[in-house]
């Protein structure tokens, strides 16, 4: 991935993109099953994982619905429409005021999806410092527009999306000057690896010039170790407390215990990647290694002064103190100025 090219974006206080470290969102989404408590405690849990970010969705059921809206998968028996759940999901101005609070207050970028203008208009009260478009909105121009016109950055998934939506997406967010960065997803839950499009990475950017991430459904770490490796830039990965809690995305969450592990492997590879090793130098600190562990030429038996030395004359024992292993041949046929004993280290002064 060509990160030389790529021009960085700004998010809140982090950089993204041009070598810094990944931003790692976790994404709460519809966990919380409503309870406003639970939102506060995975702040929490995403803060002590060692998260960059917090993300939800912020749902207005009348601003972005319709009764008649089907389920995708009724798995709410408590919901009879679909829109009675996103109605369940809501949470007054107050209330997100209170979640935005708490994530700064942990250390956390808040973000959240917004579905609908007047979701817009929620969060740009709260201040967030960038906007997530969902990957089930990325054609829906009038609300990409309304948040580009922000001036904020914009990081846009585009798991359902053709290259000729997300062409046209880009084109709406550029015309605003919003700073862009690009999702690759894959709308599946739990996504297998063979679907996670990890090579749309580097197409993504080359073809768009922009820092770009991973929103990994897979449930595992090690898609998103896999990404940062290959250059992303950010990675969001759901979050769940546990995998037997209620809620549509559990399937493809990470636990709290998994995401800290996630953190720690990303932090690991960035490490790796930003010092490149040099060889011949890395072998040269080893040196003393080296001679401890590696061989010298040997007598394999007891032999008398002026003996003509053949290949059966000769053995490679540790340590790498004496001639080295690798001029074995060129010790065949010298002839010994002195007698050695068996496993005795040979040395140039034993050689006419």
């Amino acid at each position: 991935m060509r990160s030389q090219s790529i021009e960085p974006i700004q998010i809140g206080a982090r950089t993204v993109g041009a070598g810094s470290p990944c931003l790692v969102i976790a994404e709460v989404a519809q966990a919380h099953d409503g309870s406003l408590g639970a939102c506060h405690a995975y702040i929490d849990a995403a803060a002590r994982a060692g998260a960059d970010a917090i993300k939800f969705q912020t749902h207005i059921a009348s601003e972005e619905s319709s009764p008649s809206e089907p389920w995708r998968v009724r798995f709410s028996p408590q919901d009879e429409t679909r829109f009675e759940y996103w109605k369940r999901m809501e949470f007054s101005a107050a209330a997100w005021e209170g979640l935005a609070r708490h994530a700064a207050e942990q250390g956390l970028l808040f973000l959240s999806s917004a579905f609908s203008p007047a979701a817009i208009d929620l969060l740009e009260k709260l201040g967030v410092p960038a906007w997530k478009v969902a990957s089930g909105e990325s054609t829906t121009l009038p609300l990409l527009r309304g948040m580009a016109r922000t001036g904020k950055p914009v990081l846009l998934s585009t798991g359902m999306s053709p290259w000729s939506d997300i062409d046209r997406a880009v084109s709406e967010i550029r015309r605003w000057r919003a700073p862009l960065a690009i999702f690759q997803a894959t709308s599946a839950y739990p996504c297998p690896p063979e679907k996670l499009g990890l090579n749309l990475l580097g197409e993504l950017a080359e073809r768009y010039a922009c820092p770009v991430g991973l929103s990994d459904h897979s449930a595992t770490i090690f898609a998103g170790i896999a990404a940062v490796t290959l250059g992303a830039g950010l990675l969001e990965v759901h979050l769940t407390f546990s995998r037997e809690c209620f809620g549509p995305d559990t399937s493809s969450s990470l636990t709290t215990a998994e995401l800290r592990q996630l953190v720690d492997g990303i932090r690991f590879v960035e490490g790796a990647l930003a010092h490149p090793v040099d060889k011949d130098a890395a072998a040269a600190e080893l040196r003393e290694l080296r001679v401890l562990f590696g061989k010298s030429i040997v007598a394999a038996r007891d032999l008398e002064a002026g003996s003509v030395l053949a290949e059966e004359d000769l053995a490679l024992r540790k340590p790498g103190t004496g001639i080295p292993a690798a001029e074995l041949e060129s010790l065949l046929a010298r002839r010994l100025a002195r007698a050695v004993r068996a496993h005795q280290q040979l040395s140039v002064n034993d050689l006419v």
